[in-house]
């Protein structure tokens, strides 16, 4: 069952990527490949208990993230209308910056804001402003690096990323730890990729005419709505601390974001009408079709993980009693192939297999889960998000685009690691 499993996951992983070609949604696939897989576990074999005890399982960890993912949408598209994205466009077009300077600044800006979030929430965020900045091949080469930064940033710390949350939970390292150690690698994998992604930018995509005369005013009432929705950001990792799953700390944050708009919207003087918010209208606009891939992808993977497919991947990289040289070239090598399949059931079968307790190798293995993903686009959530805020943004352009400034990056940080490694 194995092999007929890998047959079709590979036939359905090339239907999602010639979409265009063959003119079938890659939702339609991600979802039909799932149902698929698991309908042929199911007819082939005499658990049925233990299929459901699994599907139990994905599918408790695929609505956390899903919600989690609708969440942080909302929260996006409230400051969507609240004019956050006008505001800071209006300020960056001030700068006078062009699009190769406005790239950089934004890159630098995902890196470092994907630590302290996380680098879903921050994709969504960021590919939203850029989508205010750019237009046409220059909107997907910022996408590209969006995606890149996103993963690197969420590397280095310990919420910034799912799988990273995983190894620090299990005890393999400390928040110190990782940040010590995965930091300058994860520099390393931006500062190199953004090098290649400056360099695909052509002229100027905005439409200076329109930026010119933009002068964008938040009254206080909007102010208090963008701080509150910023600040939900902040709460997953204190439901975490608190014993709950993030998700429920962005739900928290757009209750309190919802209810303080109604307030506003009932008891402000002028009565502004533009504070008032139709959540059916802004619930409309979440692209409920990436969110259908998502789901698709992780129980199709999820398949390969019940039928032992990626423990098998994961023994044959590290084997049963590894030296240090095969432990790194395991994590390497793993690291690659979460561009192709999901880092997160790859990392859970590494934790089981992966013989060290040495806390600089798991966090190698942190750096390259997190970042190989990054190959293409849809080897980690960000680049599945990114696709389906940017329609342009298909396998195709986005392999053409970013693939060789995140491999070229990728190389960059593990040399880096090894490096510190042989330093200290």
């Amino acid at each position: 069952m194995a092999l007929i499993a890998s047959v079709i996951f590979v036939a359905g992983y090339a239907l999602i990527t010639l979409e265009h070609h063959w003119k079938i949604n890659k939702s339609i696939t991600a979802t039909a490949l799932a149902a698929i897989l698991w309908g042929a576990i199911a007819l082939t074999t005499s658990d049925i208990h233990g299929v459901e005890e699994a599907l139990h399982l994905i599918s408790a960890e695929t609505f956390a993230l899903v919600v989690f993912l609708l969440a942080a949408m909302t929260l996006v598209e409230i400051l969507v209308h609240y004019r956050f994205f006008d505001l800071l466009r209006a300020k960056l077009f001030a700068l006078g910056l062009k699009d190769t300077a406005q790239l950089v600044l934004i890159t630098i800006i995902t890196f470092f804001l994907s630590a302290i979030l996380d680098n879903l929430t921050t994709t969504i965020v960021m590919v939203q402003i850029a989508r205010r900045f750019f237009k046409g091949h220059n909107l997907l080469v910022a996408a590209g690096a969006i995606v890149v930064a996103a993963n690197a940033g969420g590397a280095f710390s310990p919420v910034g990323d799912v799988t990273t949350i995983m190894l620090w939970l299990a005890g393999k390292f400390t928040a110190l730890e990782v940040i010590m150690w995965g930091f300058l690698p994860s520099l390393a994998i931006i500062a190199s990729s953004l090098f290649f992604f400056v360099m695909q930018m052509k002229r100027d995509s905005g439409d200076e005419s329109l930026a010119a005369g933009e002068d964008v005013h938040l009254s206080p009432s909007e102010k208090t709505v963008i701080t509150l929705s910023f600040i939900s950001f902040v709460l997953p990792p204190l439901a975490h601390l608190a014993g709950l799953p993030p998700f429920m700390g962005l739900l928290l944050g757009v209750g309190i974001v919802g209810l303080t708009i109604g307030w506003f919207a009932n008891t402000s003087k002028k009565r502004e009408t533009h504070l008032a918010m139709d959540i059916e209208k802004l619930l409309g606009k979440l692209d409920i079709t990436s969110l259908l891939f998502f789901i698709g992808i992780l129980f199709a993977v999820g398949a390969l993980g019940h039928l032992g497919i990626l423990d098998t991947i994961s023994e044959s990289l590290f084997g049963e009693e590894p030296a240090i040289s095969r432990l790194i070239a395991g994590s390497v090598f793993l690291g690659a192939f979460s561009a192709i399949l999901d880092n997160i059931p790859l990392t859970a079968a590494a934790l089981d297999i992966l013989q060290t307790t040495d806390p600089k190798l798991w966090v190698l293995l942190a750096i390259c889960v997190g970042t190989g993903g990054s190959m293409l686009v849809i080897g980690s959530a960000a680049g599945v998000v990114a696709m389906g805020m940017v329609k342009e943004l298909t396998f195709k352009k986005f392999f053409q685009i970013a693939s060789l400034p995140a491999a070229i990056g990728y190389a960059a940080g593990i040399g880096v690691w090894y490096v510190q490694y042989l330093l200290f």
